[in-house]
């Protein structure tokens, strides 16, 4: 497979493009912390999410190898989802990332209003 120019600028960058995607961190995030959920569950743990968004990520995700579906032919039909071991081996990333975000997203706010605060100034000038 050949690399593109970006892939060689920055080798995280397809890793990125599969965790990083709107909606993909919220998906691993639940099912890690609350394990084996229907989509109804997880739709309501996340939040925010249309079903059609749900439905396309968990899809994805599933392609991906980081989640696994499991369909029960009962009436009616159950489907479960479930973060996998490939999945399930982010959780350090995840875990930094929470860290880093305690530590360091205050220092980003004040970053923010500063130059919101610079903006504002120079452009009433």
């Amino acid at each position: 497979m050949l690399e593109s120019r970006a892939e060689q600028a920055c080798p995280i960058a397809p890793v990125v493009d599969i965790v990083f995607s709107r909606w993909t961190t919220p998906i691993l995030w639940t099912l890690n912390e609350y394990g084996v959920q229907r989509f109804v569950e997880l739709q309501r743990n996340i939040g925010n999410i249309t079903p059609k968004v749900l439905t396309q990520r968990l899809r994805q995700l599933e392609r991906d190898g980081l989640v696994v579906r499991t369909y029960y032919p009962e009436v009616p039909p159950r489907v479960e989802y479930e973060i996998s071991d490939l999945g399930r081996s982010l959780a350090p990333l995840f875990a930094s990332l929470a860290v880093w975000a305690r530590d360091h997203l205050p220092a980003v706010e004040k970053a923010r209003q500063t130059f919101d605060t610079v903006e504002t100034t120079t452009a009433t000038r």
